[in-house]
Protein backbone atom coordinates (compact mmCIF):
# COMPACT_ATOMS: atom_id res chain seq x y z
CA UNK A 1 0.00 0.00 0.00
CA UNK A 2 1.34 3.19 -0.56
CA UNK A 3 0.17 6.58 0.76
CA UNK A 4 0.20 10.19 -1.06
CA UNK A 5 -0.57 13.43 0.11
CA UNK A 6 -1.42 16.30 -2.04
CA UNK A 7 -1.96 20.31 -0.37
CA UNK A 8 -2.33 23.81 -1.84
CA UNK A 9 -0.05 25.21 0.90
CA UNK A 10 -0.71 29.02 -0.85
CA UNK A 11 3.04 29.97 -0.56
CA UNK A 12 5.14 27.44 1.00
CA UNK A 13 7.68 29.81 3.15
CA UNK A 14 4.89 30.95 4.81
CA UNK A 15 3.53 27.90 5.18
CA UNK A 16 6.60 26.42 6.68
CA UNK A 17 6.28 28.63 9.48
CA UNK A 18 3.29 27.56 10.54
CA UNK A 19 4.16 24.11 11.15
CA UNK A 20 4.40 22.44 7.29
CA UNK A 21 7.45 20.19 8.58
CA UNK A 22 6.07 18.50 11.18
CA UNK A 23 2.85 17.72 9.25
CA UNK A 24 5.08 16.62 6.23
CA UNK A 25 7.01 14.54 8.69
CA UNK A 26 3.88 12.67 10.79
CA UNK A 27 2.33 11.69 7.60
CA UNK A 28 4.88 9.50 6.48
CA UNK A 29 3.77 9.79 2.85
CA UNK A 30 5.27 7.65 -0.26
CA UNK A 31 4.91 10.75 -2.01
CA UNK A 32 3.84 14.48 -1.16
CA UNK A 33 2.27 16.69 -3.75
CA UNK A 34 2.19 20.85 -3.28
CA UNK A 35 0.90 23.65 -5.31
CA UNK A 36 1.02 27.09 -5.43
CA UNK A 37 4.30 27.24 -3.61
CA UNK A 38 4.78 30.64 -4.90
CA UNK A 39 8.49 30.13 -5.08
CA UNK A 40 11.66 30.68 -7.69
CA UNK A 41 14.26 28.65 -7.79
CA UNK A 42 17.04 29.37 -4.36
CA UNK A 43 14.39 30.58 -2.40
CA UNK A 44 13.96 27.53 -0.29
CA UNK A 45 16.19 24.82 0.87
CA UNK A 46 14.28 21.80 2.34
CA UNK A 47 15.64 19.17 4.10
CA UNK A 48 13.32 16.24 3.36
CA UNK A 49 15.14 13.60 4.48
CA UNK A 50 14.53 9.76 2.42
CA UNK A 51 12.75 12.01 -0.10
CA UNK A 52 14.14 12.67 -3.86
CA UNK A 53 12.48 16.41 -4.79
CA UNK A 54 11.32 17.83 -7.93
CA UNK A 55 9.61 21.26 -8.33
CA UNK A 56 8.48 23.63 -11.26
CA UNK A 57 8.54 27.17 -11.02
CA UNK A 58 6.49 29.82 -12.86
CA UNK A 59 8.06 32.19 -14.58
CA UNK A 60 6.39 35.13 -12.93
CA UNK A 61 7.59 35.51 -9.27
CA UNK A 62 5.47 34.35 -6.40
CA UNK A 63 3.19 33.05 -8.47
CA UNK A 64 1.81 29.46 -8.96
CA UNK A 65 4.14 26.81 -8.79
CA UNK A 66 4.04 23.11 -7.72
CA UNK A 67 6.47 20.41 -6.19
CA UNK A 68 6.52 16.69 -5.60
CA UNK A 69 8.42 14.84 -3.01
CA UNK A 70 8.79 10.93 -3.19
CA UNK A 71 10.21 8.21 -1.49
CA UNK A 72 10.65 6.50 -4.57
CA UNK A 73 13.09 7.65 -7.23
CA UNK A 74 10.74 8.21 -10.52
CA UNK A 75 11.91 6.21 -13.66
CA UNK A 76 11.54 9.49 -15.21
CA UNK A 77 9.79 13.05 -14.99
CA UNK A 78 8.31 15.73 -17.18
CA UNK A 79 7.48 19.51 -16.26
CA UNK A 80 4.49 20.73 -17.73
CA UNK A 81 2.20 18.92 -20.40
CA UNK A 82 4.19 19.93 -23.80
CA UNK A 83 1.98 23.03 -24.69
CA UNK A 84 3.81 26.44 -24.62
CA UNK A 85 0.65 28.38 -24.17
CA UNK A 86 0.22 26.34 -20.49
CA UNK A 87 3.58 25.49 -19.43
CA UNK A 88 5.00 28.98 -18.24
CA UNK A 89 3.12 29.08 -14.98
CA UNK A 90 4.89 26.12 -13.50
CA UNK A 91 1.78 24.24 -12.71
CA UNK A 92 2.49 20.27 -13.33
CA UNK A 93 4.92 17.48 -12.89
CA UNK A 94 4.38 14.19 -13.92
CA UNK A 95 6.40 11.19 -12.42
CA UNK A 96 6.93 8.12 -14.13
CA UNK A 97 6.56 4.83 -11.98
CA UNK A 98 6.93 1.28 -12.95
CA UNK A 99 3.04 0.67 -12.83
CA UNK A 100 1.91 4.48 -12.97
CA UNK A 101 2.26 7.80 -13.71
CA UNK A 102 1.68 10.37 -10.66
CA UNK A 103 0.64 14.03 -11.92
CA UNK A 104 0.68 17.19 -9.39
CA UNK A 105 -1.41 20.03 -10.91
CA UNK A 106 -2.84 23.24 -10.20
CA UNK A 107 -5.65 24.46 -12.39
CA UNK A 108 -6.00 27.67 -13.42
CA UNK A 109 -8.07 30.00 -11.65
CA UNK A 110 -10.92 31.40 -13.89
CA UNK A 111 -10.40 34.77 -11.66
CA UNK A 112 -12.27 37.56 -10.93
CA UNK A 113 -15.41 38.63 -13.43
CA UNK A 114 -14.02 35.00 -15.53
CA UNK A 115 -11.40 36.89 -16.76
CA UNK A 116 -9.85 33.40 -17.79
CA UNK A 117 -12.80 31.45 -18.58
CA UNK A 118 -12.25 31.39 -21.77
CA UNK A 119 -8.09 30.17 -21.16
CA UNK A 120 -9.51 27.59 -18.60
CA UNK A 121 -11.32 25.90 -20.89
CA UNK A 122 -8.68 25.74 -23.48
CA UNK A 123 -6.36 24.36 -20.30
CA UNK A 124 -9.35 21.52 -19.26
CA UNK A 125 -9.30 20.30 -23.08
CA UNK A 126 -5.72 20.05 -23.73
CA UNK A 127 -4.73 18.83 -19.99
CA UNK A 128 -7.62 16.14 -20.53
CA UNK A 129 -6.20 15.34 -24.10
CA UNK A 130 -2.83 14.74 -21.66
CA UNK A 131 -4.17 12.70 -18.96
CA UNK A 132 -6.00 10.50 -21.59
CA UNK A 133 -2.59 9.79 -23.53
CA UNK A 134 -0.96 8.58 -20.50
CA UNK A 135 -3.54 6.47 -19.49
CA UNK A 136 -3.09 4.37 -22.71
CA UNK A 137 0.66 3.26 -21.62
CA UNK A 138 -0.06 3.23 -17.56
CA UNK A 139 -2.54 4.39 -14.94
CA UNK A 140 -2.62 7.82 -13.72
CA UNK A 141 -2.84 9.05 -10.07
CA UNK A 142 -3.59 12.63 -10.90
CA UNK A 143 -3.73 14.97 -7.53
CA UNK A 144 -4.26 18.54 -6.92
CA UNK A 145 -6.00 21.63 -6.93
CA UNK A 146 -8.33 21.66 -9.49
CA UNK A 147 -10.18 24.63 -8.64
CA UNK A 148 -13.69 23.36 -9.00
CA UNK A 149 -16.15 22.26 -6.90
CA UNK A 150 -18.36 19.64 -9.41
CA UNK A 151 -21.40 19.10 -7.59
CA UNK A 152 -23.81 21.49 -5.59
CA UNK A 153 -23.09 19.08 -2.48
CA UNK A 154 -18.76 20.01 -2.91
CA UNK A 155 -19.62 24.07 -1.26
CA UNK A 156 -21.23 25.49 1.24
CA UNK A 157 -23.59 27.86 -0.88
CA UNK A 158 -23.63 26.55 -4.73
CA UNK A 159 -26.95 28.98 -5.25
CA UNK A 160 -25.06 32.28 -4.50
CA UNK A 161 -22.17 30.92 -6.21
CA UNK A 162 -23.47 29.51 -9.74
CA UNK A 163 -21.57 31.91 -11.52
CA UNK A 164 -18.53 32.42 -9.84
CA UNK A 165 -15.02 31.26 -10.87
CA UNK A 166 -14.56 27.60 -9.50
CA UNK A 167 -18.60 26.85 -9.61
CA UNK A 168 -19.52 27.98 -13.21
CA UNK A 169 -21.39 25.45 -15.27
CA UNK A 170 -18.94 25.42 -17.79
CA UNK A 171 -16.23 24.52 -15.41
CA UNK A 172 -17.98 21.61 -14.05
CA UNK A 173 -19.15 20.01 -17.63
CA UNK A 174 -15.34 19.35 -18.27
CA UNK A 175 -14.92 18.33 -14.75
CA UNK A 176 -17.45 15.70 -15.94
CA UNK A 177 -16.00 15.34 -19.35
CA UNK A 178 -12.61 14.08 -17.14
CA UNK A 179 -14.80 11.94 -15.27
CA UNK A 180 -16.52 10.64 -18.04
CA UNK A 181 -13.45 9.84 -19.57
CA UNK A 182 -12.88 6.54 -17.16
CA UNK A 183 -11.16 8.28 -14.43
CA UNK A 184 -12.66 8.52 -10.56
CA UNK A 185 -13.20 11.01 -8.07
CA UNK A 186 -11.60 8.84 -5.17
CA UNK A 187 -13.13 10.78 -2.42
CA UNK A 188 -16.15 10.18 -3.73
CA UNK A 189 -16.05 6.63 -4.90
CA UNK A 190 -15.75 6.26 -1.15
CA UNK A 191 -18.22 8.96 0.13
CA UNK A 192 -20.46 9.77 -2.18
CA UNK A 193 -23.36 11.19 0.02
CA UNK A 194 -21.12 13.03 2.32
CA UNK A 195 -21.65 17.03 2.80
CA UNK A 196 -19.73 19.37 4.29
CA UNK A 197 -16.53 17.77 4.11
CA UNK A 198 -14.23 20.95 2.45
CA UNK A 199 -10.60 21.56 1.49
CA UNK A 200 -10.87 25.12 0.75
CA UNK A 201 -12.34 28.26 3.04
CA UNK A 202 -12.04 31.96 2.06
CA UNK A 203 -9.51 33.94 4.46
CA UNK A 204 -12.55 36.54 4.66
CA UNK A 205 -15.62 36.34 6.95
CA UNK A 206 -13.97 33.40 9.14
CA UNK A 207 -15.00 30.96 6.72
CA UNK A 208 -13.03 28.43 7.97
CA UNK A 209 -14.92 28.80 11.32
CA UNK A 210 -18.12 28.69 9.72
CA UNK A 211 -16.69 25.50 7.46
CA UNK A 212 -18.19 27.57 4.30
CA UNK A 213 -15.76 25.82 2.47
CA UNK A 214 -15.46 24.42 -1.32
CA UNK A 215 -14.15 20.76 -2.04
CA UNK A 216 -11.64 21.60 -4.55
CA UNK A 217 -8.50 19.61 -3.65
CA UNK A 218 -8.92 15.94 -5.47
CA UNK A 219 -6.80 13.17 -5.97
CA UNK A 220 -8.48 11.33 -9.35
CA UNK A 221 -7.70 7.71 -10.52
CA UNK A 222 -8.01 6.01 -14.07
CA UNK A 223 -10.72 3.51 -13.68
CA UNK A 224 -8.65 0.52 -14.08
CA UNK A 225 -6.86 1.91 -10.43
CA UNK A 226 -10.59 1.54 -8.64
CA UNK A 227 -10.47 -2.22 -7.22
CA UNK A 228 -6.90 -0.81 -6.22
CA UNK A 229 -8.07 2.12 -3.72
CA UNK A 230 -8.11 1.67 -0.25
CA UNK A 231 -8.98 5.01 1.43
CA UNK A 232 -9.45 8.85 0.36
CA UNK A 233 -9.70 11.15 3.02
CA UNK A 234 -9.96 15.24 3.30
CA UNK A 235 -7.82 16.45 6.13
CA UNK A 236 -9.95 19.11 7.75
CA UNK A 237 -7.94 19.49 10.92
CA UNK A 238 -4.81 20.63 9.43
CA UNK A 239 -3.97 24.08 9.25
CA UNK A 240 -0.77 26.07 7.53
CA UNK A 241 -2.81 27.58 4.14
CA UNK A 242 -6.18 28.05 3.15
CA UNK A 243 -6.89 24.70 1.86
CA UNK A 244 -6.26 21.62 3.85
CA UNK A 245 -4.52 18.24 2.80
CA UNK A 246 -6.09 15.55 0.91
CA UNK A 247 -4.83 11.86 0.99
CA UNK A 248 -5.31 8.88 -0.72
CA UNK A 249 -4.26 5.20 0.00
CA UNK A 250 -3.74 2.74 -2.49
CA UNK A 251 -2.35 -0.43 -3.74
CA UNK A 252 -0.26 0.33 -5.90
Amino acid sequence: MKKFISWNVNGLRACVTKGFLDFFKESGADAFCIQETKLQNGQIDLDLEGYHQYWNYAEKKGYSGTALFTKEEPISVKYGIGIDEHDKEGRVITAEFGSYYLVTCYTPNSQNELKRLDYRMRWEDDFLDYIKELDKSKPVILCGDLNVAHKEIDLKNPKTNRKNAGFTDEERAKFTALLGSGFTDTFRYFYPDAEGVYSWWSYRFKAREKNAGWRIDYFITSGSLDEKLIGASILTDVFGSDHCPVALEIDV
